[in-house]
C-alpha cells in the first residue's frame, strides 16, 4: 500500500468504496508506522494544526488481558477456605509476611506494592468481585462482551468507550480517543473516529517498493494525495497526515517525564509514558487505552516471584510512574484497570489457576473514595462459590464503568452507554 497504515474495522467487509465520513463512522483509524523522518516540507505545511484544549476530564483504561487472578492480587488472607484451596500459592500478611495488609482483611500482592502509597492516600479504590454476568470462560468472548458493554449481545458493532465519546458530543480531533495498541480495541469501535498507534516513537508514512513514494516530485499536498487511486487509501491519508503533523510537534522521542517518574522499560511502561505526554501537551485527549498482557496463569503462577509477580510489578510501577508524572493533571484524570474474568479459587495440579469468574479492578483518581476495598464477598467455602469453584460475580462491571462515565466524564445516559443494563452505580466516587 502507498500508506503504511492499518485500517481497523472488523465489520467493514462489503463496500471498500464507502466515502470517508461513513468509513470513519464505522471504524476508526489505526496507524502503524515507524518514525516521521523524511516527510517533505510541503506535506508538513499542508496539514492544519490540531486545535488544543486544556483541562479535559480524561479517562485512562488499562485492559489486563488473559484474566488476572483477583484473589492473588488482593487476597482475603484470613479466609481459611482459600488457604486450604491454594496450598502452593497462598500467601500470608503481616509480621514480615509477603502480603501488604490493607485493612486487616485484604492483603495486596507484593508485586503491586507501588499501589500501596496511592491506596493509603485514598486515591485508589479496589473493586473486588467484579465481572460480567455472562458466564463464558472464553477469553475472546469475555473481552468482547466487556469492551462492547453488552454481555449478552455478541454482535454489538460499537464499544462502550466509543459510545461514551459520542455522547460527549465532542468536536472530533485526532487525539480525542487514542489507543496505544497495534490495532483498534473493540472498546473504540463505533461512530466516533478513534486512533490506534502502537508506538508514537516509531510513527511514519513510508512508500513501499514499486509503489508511489513521498519522495516523488509533487508541487502540493493535493497533487501528492491525488497520485493514489485507491479510495480507501485516500480516506485514510488525510487522517494520517493530520496525526503525523501533531506527532512531529510533540516530539515523543525527546519527552522527559517529571522528576521522580521512572517508567519501566516495557510495552506498558512505554504506552503510559506516551499517554502522559499527550495529556500534558493538552492536545484534547479524552479517553486513552492501553494493554497489559500475560495474565493467563494456568501453570507456575508463583507467589512473591514468578509470572504473576512480574506482571503485577510492571503494571503497578507503570501506573505509579504515570500518576506521579501527571502532577497537577491528576485532578482531571481517572485510571481504571479491567480484566475479562478471574481465576478458580482452587489451584490446579501445576501450581496455577484456571479460568474463573470474578476478579478485581483498580481505580485511581483524586475524586475517588479510595483507601477501601469495595466488595460483598462471603467466605470462600465451596457452598458460596459459583459452580462450586469460582469467586462469584457480585459487582457487575457496568456498575463500575457507568459510574466513572457519569461522575468523571459527565455522560449521563446509561441506556445509550449500556443498553441492556438497568442496575445501579457502585458509588465509589466522592
Amino acid at each position: 500500500m502507498f500508506w503504511e497504515c492499518l485500517l481497523v474495522h472488523r465489520n467493514f467487509k462489503e463496500n471498500k468504496m464507502e466515502n470517508r465520513r461513513l468509513f470513519l463512522k464505522k471504524g476508526g483509524v489505526a496507524i502503524l508506522g515507524l518514525g516521521i523522518v523524511g516527510i517533505p516540507d510541503f506535506v508538513r505545511a499542508a496539514v492544519l494544526d490540531q486545535k488544543r484544549t486544556s483541562k479535559n476530564k480524561i479517562l485512562i483504561c488499562i485492559f489486563q488481558r488473559g484474566a488476572m487472578d483477583g484473589l492473588m492480587a488482593v487476597t482475603p488472607f484470613k479466609d481459611k477456605h482459600l488457604k486450604n484451596a491454594r496450598p502452593g500459592i497462598f500467601m500470608e500478611a503481616g509480621n514480615g509476611k509477603p502480603l501488604i495488609d490493607l485493612d486487616n482483611t485484604f492483603g495486596l500482592h507484593p508485586g503491586f506494592s507501588d499501589f500501596e502509597s496511592i491506596f493509603r492516600s485514598k486515591n485508589l479504590a479496589v473493586i473486588h468481585g467484579m465481572g460480567s454476568p455472562n458466564k463464558t470462560r472464553s477469553h475472546f468472548d469475555a473481552q468482547d462482551y466487556m469492551e462492547n458493554g453488552t454481555p449478552f449481545q455478541k454482535g454489538t458493532r460499537d464499544g462502550w468507550l466509543n459510545r461514551l465519546l459520542n455522547q460527549k458530543k465532542l468536536n472530533h480531533n485526532t487525539f480525542s480517543g487514542v489507543s496505544l495498541t497495534s490495532s483498534l480495541p473493540k472498546s473504540f469501535y463505533g461512530d466516533f473516529p478513534c486512533l490506534a498507534v502502537r508506538d508514537f516513537n516509531d510513527f511514519k508514512l513510508k512508500g513501499g517498493a514499486g509503489k508511489i513514494s513521498l519522495k516523488q516530485s509533487a508541487e502540493s499536498f493535493e497533487e501528492l494525495y491525488d497520485l493514489t487511486t485507491d479510495e480507501l487509501q485516500k480516506q485514510t491519508s488525510k487522517e494520517s497526515f493530520e496525526a503525523i503533523k501533531m506527532v512531529e510537534k510533540l516530539n515523543f522521542n525527546n519527552y522527559s517525564p517529571s522528576s521522580g517518574s521512572k517508567y519501566p522499560v516495557s510495552p506498558l511502561g512505554n504506552s503510559l509514558k506516551q499517554i502522559a505526554h499527550l495529556i500534558k501537551s493538552d492536545v484534547g485527549l479524552e479517553v486513552a487505552f492501553a494493554e497489559s498482557n500475560g495474565w493467563d496463569t494456568h501453570f507456575n503462577q508463583g507467589t512473591d516471584s514468578g509470572v504473576f509477580a512480574r506482571n503485577a510489578n510492571d503494571l503497578s510501577k507503570s501506573v505509579l510512574a504515570l500518576w506521579n508524572d501527571l502532577g497537577p493533571y491528576q485532578d482531571n484524570v481517572v485510571i481504571m484497570t479491567m480484566t475479562e474474568f478471574g481465576r478458580t479459587v482452587k489451584q490446579n495440579g501445576t501450581n496455577g489457576t484456571d479460568h474463573g469468574r470474578a476478579s478485581c479492578s483498580f481505580v485511581i483518581g483524586k475524586n475517588i473514595a479510595g483507601g477501601k476495598v469495595y466488595h460483598t464477598m462471603s467466605d470462600l467455602s465451596v457452598e458460596n462459590l459459583e459452580d462450586g469453584r469460582d469467586l462469584p460475580v457480585t459487582i457487575d462491571f457496568r456498575s463500575v464503568f457507568n459510574e466513572v462515565a457519569e461522575k468523571h466524564m459527565q455522560v449521563t445516559d446509561s441506556k445509550l452507554l449500556f443498553p441492556e443494563w438497568d442496575g445501579k452505580n457502585l458509588s465509589y466516587f466522592l
